[in-house]
């Protein structure tokens, strides 16, 4: 079950066929070509001294290389660690640090941040590619063997495989560890809510340092090309026009961005089949927008980090739920995939009533889980207990299990399809010398799902303006994650324990607002 053999059986199968085509520099690559860079890669990185376990980090757009490392590493027993390029330096540095990869692969436009990493991290080598770049990347591959590299029958699907941050600040940034089997019922789970065939033509729209990855390396294993893009909404119409896409995943701002084109209605997108949408709120008016605009089926994917995709809202549930048979469950994110066991529980582990009202936390037993988070035994132990994942999210049921997310137990904002967490925009906004104290929430937003908005008290006889916190929250934050509002209040509601009940403020936001995640 070695995953970095996938390129492998198609370049035996159809060497001249399409793998990848890449937007960003019109770039096709044949299954022949790419696994002969996925064989010299695993052969260079080999010759660096590399052994199995070891961690190659990897901070770059989607593109070729990225995916090619995906396969190569894997093949040989080595842990891909992708890197989210929209972090801040210092967030970058961190989870590199705690990492401890031997490698690190930039991109050429990001060649700064990987002088700030490499003076806090103790590599065997530092690799570039593309423009800005010293090439070294390129040379490594063009001096190594494109023989099979001997230790890819060694690897078995118990060894790692990939490891993704889902945080990106001190004390918030946890490493989950995927291995072989479990990126496997990953894409077990996706190929059945999918119904892939072999005809289909996928398009990634997220980037390579998201879970989403799994998705688009399940397409290649069923042998169907792959289309890579970093996401415009134009260009993501264009391609599904050129290149004749039958599926991607949206979230709420890409579906939102593409339907919104001056020219969308003269599109020729008839060769789209279906479009996964998740990765945060979905409003059911949105859903059902694009039920009608886009001239194919949907459904919804829950998931995490930690699980991969774990419910899905199928086909038929979309299609009977705008006929007016349960509507209610456009607001649902379904019911378990197909190797998976979902639960909803109160504290105790024991499930609750299926009546949609009584909350409980979704637990996931699934062979799609991770292994664990790295270097952190106590969170490990407290997030799998008794082969049962705690997702942290609090949901409800209905007497046929579909589930439906009503609040998240860590306070995680999803905008745009980025996980924020609420407590380090709290800390950015808290620099301010006037806050006394503050609070974050995610409101409801047309266009990214939720938006941050931040609640805060002013010490006595002092002053700021929204403009002013916003400012100093930008200044230890990615763009995504500054608050787009500030709403000053005299407190914050709390709980007899002293807890800000954050309930409490998202309710006047939240109460007339269909809650999709």
């Amino acid at each position: 079950m070695n995953q970095g053999l996938i390129p492998a059986k198609w370049a035996r199968l159809t060497p001249r066929g399409q793998a990848i085509y890449d937007a960003a520099d019109d770039r096709r690559v044949t299954w022949g070509d790419f696994d002969e860079l996925v064989r010299r890669l695993a052969n260079g990185l080999l010759s660096l001294g590399l052994t199995k376990g070891d961690k190659v980090a990897m901070l770059s757009r989607n593109c070729v290389e990225f995916q090619a490392l995906y396969f190569a590493a894997g093949r040989v027993g080595l842990v891909t660690q992708p890197l989210n390029w929209r972090l801040a330096t210092p967030a970058l540095v961190q989870v590199v640090k705690d990492a401890g990869p031997k490698v690190l692969i930039t991109q050429g436009e990001f060649a700064e941040v990987a002088i700030a990493v490499e003076r806090e991290v103790d590599l065997v080598a530092s690799l570039s590619f593309g423009e800005g770049s010293t090439g070294s990347f390129d040379e490594l591959v063009a001096r190594s063997s494109d023989l099979e590299p001997d230790q890819s029958d060694k690897v078995g699907e118990d060894d790692p495989f990939f490891l993704l941050y889902t945080g990106g600040t001190t004390g918030e940034s946890k490493g989950a560890l995927h291995t072989h089997r479990s990126a496997a019922a990953g894409m077990l789970n996706q190929t059945v809510a999918e119904r892939i065939v072999p005809t289909d033509v996928y398009m990634l729209t997220g980037q390579m340092y998201h879970i989403p990855i799994v998705l688009a390396m399940n397409y290649l294993k069923h042998g169907c090309p792959l289309v890579l893009m970093n996401f415009a909404p134009k260009l993501a119409l264009d391609l599904i026009e050129n290149e004749k896409v039958s599926a991607f995943l949206g979230v709420t701002t890409m579906l939102n961005w593409m339907m919104a084109e001056p020219d969308f209605a003269s599109r020729d997108l008839s060769s789209l089949r279906n479009i996964q949408y998740g990765g945060g709120p979905m409003p059911s008016q949105i859903v059902r927008q694009a039920l009608d605009s886009f001239p194919c089926t949907l459904i919804q994917g829950y998931g995490q980090t930690e699980g991969t995709t774990m419910t899905f809202l199928s086909q038929e549930d979309h299609l009977d739920a705008i006929n007016g048979k349960h509507p209610e469950r456009l607001k649902s994110c379904g019911r378990e995939g197909f190797v998976t066991s979902v639960r909803v529980v109160d504290l105790d582990g024991r499930d609750v009533p299926k009546d949609n009202r009584t909350p409980g936390q979704i637990i996931v037993k699934s062979p799609a889980n991770m292994v664990g988070y790295l270097n952190r035994p106590d969170l490990t132990a407290n997030t799998l207990r008794d082969g049962w994942m705690w997702t942290g999210d609090v949901a409800t049921w209905d007497e046929d299990s579909y589930v439906f997310i009503v609040d998240r137990a860590k306070d995680m904002i999803i905008s745009g399809g980025e996980n924020i967490y609420s407590v380090q925009v709290e800390e950015a906004i808290a620099s301010h010398p006037a806050v006394l104290e503050c609070a974050v929430i995610g409101v409801p937003d047309d266009e990214w799902g939720e938006t941050v908005k931040g609640f805060v008290v002013l010490k006595p006889g002092m002053e700021a303006s929204e403009q002013e916190i916003i400012d100093q929250a930008k200044q230890s934050l990615a763009s995504y994650q500054k608050p787009r509002s500030v709403e000053f209040v005299s407190e914050l509601p709390k709980a007899p324990t002293g807890k800000i009940l954050k309930r409490d403020l998202r309710k006047p936001y939240w109460e007339d607002q269909e809650r999709n995640v």
